[in-house]
């Protein structure tokens, strides 16, 4: 099951289907999906101790329900044949994932092939065209093939791997450190290329974050308004990082657009992949594309499945063992919280860039919940007083955080339309 899921991985990212002639049209990555997902059903390593495999498929549903209601009943079989591979991914890498282990194996394939389109880029930067035959793109940012032919999604790829491999360079004796540190460096290196402000931001909110764990928030503060202005300074997209410039005006309006559909359609949305059919931009904005696609029903669900990852991070970093008879030792614990702490500064980065893109359903973010996922099913094995936590007894919290969280998106949308007026 484990090298299956790790293929999987490989061909999601590097995407050698779409550029090798005697694999395009080949669909090998549903075959390898198929055979990981044979695995895991005939393996004992499965697990379901965790709100998210509730949550998933029962989301899958209302995918498929906001489209049927919307008058498009063969929308239900898309949403299935679209989404269904998510879902299933998500299952068998969060299974693989209860391992430590298995885990830092997880996050070196994922920082090397992120490295490998970083790689892909400065080769564009540098000639103009990548061996995959991309160009970079008109306006000097680089791109690769399939699901990171955007500078954005390559941006957000390069921001969640950056954690990772700053955790591997503590693993490995002097080479290892080199070896990843300098992965590290190609990370944030490929992060400049793209020119993404989104991702820019998200580098600077996982620093922040690490720092506000490390040294207290005040420095965090201090540190990250200082490299907000440094950034300005090297990136001359972020100097046009205001409401009343034409592209994030452009985002505000489709924000705006967003919070009006879900008025209208409140429940169950427009349709899932139907945003578009209303406004020309997509939302440009992961949060608003669930709630106006999903409507508060999908829009629930989706939110509590992400904040379970960060409540479940947060809570094994405050873990101390209370009973006098446990027999986990510091040692043990201190893995355990550094692992959880990289996770926690990963989803940082990736909702931060997702907060500035309509990326709600790709398979990048699922993988990485299924991590955070799969760490945690496992550290509540080894560390038998870690809380639990189940849908049964949490639901009722998702309803308020929702219509918080909604009140929270209508107020920020009509304060940025109020500045680019």
């Amino acid at each position: 099951m484990f090298p299956l899921i790790l293929l999987y991985v490989v061909l999601t990212i590097v995407r050698p289907q779409d550029y090798m002639p005697a694999l395009v049209g080949v669909p090998v990555l549903s075959v390898v999906l198929v055979l990981a997902f044979a695995s895991w059903l005939a393996s004992s390593a499965k697990t379901f101790a965790a709100p998210q495999f509730v949550i998933l498929p029962i989301f899958l549903v209302v995918l498929m329900v906001s489209t049927a209601v919307n008058g498009w009943f063969g929308g239900a079989l898309d949403q299935l044949q679209k989404f269904g591979p998510v879902v299933i991914a998500f299952f068998v890498f969060a299974a693989a994932c209860t391992q430590p282990r298995h885990l830092l194996v997880s996050m070196a394939v994922i920082v090397l092939c992120a490295a490998v389109l970083a790689l892909h880029g400065i080769e564009q930067a540098r000639t103009g065209m990548g061996w995959t035959g991309v160009p970079i793109g008109e306006d000097g940012r680089i791109q690769y093939v399939g699901i990171f032919n955007d500078p954005n999604d390559l941006g957000l790829l390069f921001v969640t791997a950056l954690p990772m491999s700053v955790l591997l360079s503590r693993h490995g004796g002097f080479i290892g450190r080199l070896f990843w540190l300098g992965c590290s460096a190609l990370l944030l290196y490929g992060v400049y290329l793209t020119n993404s402000r989104g991702a820019l931001l998200a580098v600077l909110m996982v620093a922040g974050v690490y720092i506000w764990r490390r040294r207290g928030a005040v420095l965090a503060s201090l540190l990250a308004a200082a490299g907000l202005a440094g950034m300005k300074l090297l990136s001359s997209r972020m100097q046009e990082l205001d409401a009343g410039e034409e592209s994030a005006s452009g985002r505000v309006d489709a924000w705006y657009t967003g919070m009006h559909l879900f008025t209208s359609h409140p429940i169950f949305g427009v349709g899932a992949g139907n945003f578009t059919e209303y406004n020309d931009l997509t939302a440009h904005n992961s949060f608003v594309l669930v709630l106006a696609e999903t409507g508060f029903v999908g829009y629930a669900l989706w939110l509590a499945f992400v904040c379970y990852s960060f409540w479940m991070m947060l809570s094994l970093l405050r873990y101390t063992p209370a009973d006098t008879d446990d027999q986990t030792q510091p040692a043990q614990l201190q893995r355990e919280r550094s692992v959880a702490l990289t996770l926690l500064l990963t989803l940082c980065g990736l909702f931060t860039a997702a907060f500035f893109l309509s990326r709600s359903y790709t398979i990048v973010m699922y993988l990485i919940i299924a991590m955070v996922t799969g760490h945690y099913v496992g550290a509540r094995q080894r560390l038998p007083g870690l809380r639990g936590f189940t849908l049964g007894k949490d639901w009722w919290r998702w309803v308020p955080a929702a219509m918080g969280s909604i009140v929270g998106l209508f107020v920020l949308v009509a304060i940025l339309l109020r500045t680019s007026g």
